[in-house]
């Protein structure tokens, strides 16, 4: 698929405002990815209103189990959030650019800060399913970038500096929140892999050597596009199972799932806390 010019992108972007617009009149200042089997994150937001993917002009469609495929608006903690209920994978099919897309119409919307979450496997020894990881940095090892192809300079430098993609300010706050909610909090590195297969264990012990504490299949191409146009950027990984080397188990959907599940109450008090604060 070509790559779109800034042009069409910014037609695109406009048309999809346009259209969550004439439902909702909302401002967000914060937005919120919500991974695999986390959807129901949002318990606790007042809710403003809902626009569903399909009906956003240009916006992508989740086809994954767990996914809704719905915006929702509203106010968590005093403060104005956009949620995308289902995210977007590379293994889906779609373009780097249209994974990106969200990302730009919620940036368009108003949003200042992101927040993203996700599952993943975890491949540090000390960590364990169920434990929630802090997102330090990540690692790049998708077949491509959002940022390939022509730049808007309004948007955002041709060459971003990839100095503190995960503000460390938020990530203090993070660390606060968890002490607080008496929560054990882990850090550590995210690498982003395309899936949909799970890694072998060979894989995974080359991961393990690269520096990389959990692997997923998502949140490296938003967190890059939100980095591009100057967000401010707070991620989360649930680790739903362990990939190690030596002592390798098989792993279903059915358990990452089940395990997001159980630990998802964690998290959305942990992200409550955080948005409190920002």
């Amino acid at each position: 698929m070509a790559l779109l010019t800034w042009q069409e992108i910014h037609q695109m972007l406009d048309e999809a405002v346009a259209r969550i617009r004439k439902d909702i009149d909302f401002e967000p200042e914060i937005g919120i990815i919500l991974g695999t089997g986390l959807g129901s994150l949002v318990d606790g937001i007042e809710m403003v209103g809902t626009v569903g993917y399909e009906t956003i002009p240009h916006f992508p469609v989740s086809t994954v189990e767990s996914h809704a495929g719905r915006l929702l608006f509203g106010n968590l903690e005093g403060k104005k959030v956009v949620c995308m209920q289902g995210r977007f994978h590379y293994y889906e099919g779609y373009t780097m650019q249209q994974i990106a897309f969200p990302i730009r119409v919620m940036k368009k919307l108003g949003m200042k800060t992101l927040i993203v979450s996700n599952a993943a496997g975890g491949m540090n020894p000390n960590f364990k399913p169920g434990d929630i990881m802090l997102i330090k940095d990540h690692i790049n090892f998708f077949p491509g970038n959002p940022l390939i192809g022509p730049n808007d300079n309004d948007w955002g430098d041709r060459f971003p500096d990839m100095y503190e993609v995960y503000n460390k300010g938020y990530q203090q706050i993070a660390k606060e929140v968890a002490l607080e909610q008496n929560l054990r909090l882990q850090e550590g590195v995210y690498v982003g892999l395309t899936g949909p297969c799970l890694e072998t264990a060979a894989e995974y012990r080359m991961l393990r050597g690269f520096g990389a504490d959990a692997v997923g299949m998502s949140t490296v191409p938003e967190v890059i596009t939100a980095h591009h146009q100057h967000n401010k950027i707070l991620g989360f990984t649930i680790v739903t199972d362990m990939g190690l080397a030596d002592n390798m188990h098989p792993c279903s959907l059915e358990d990452v799932i089940g395990t997001a599940s159980k630990t998802e109450p964690k998290l959305r008090d942990l992200i409550a806390g955080c948005v409190k604060r920002m």
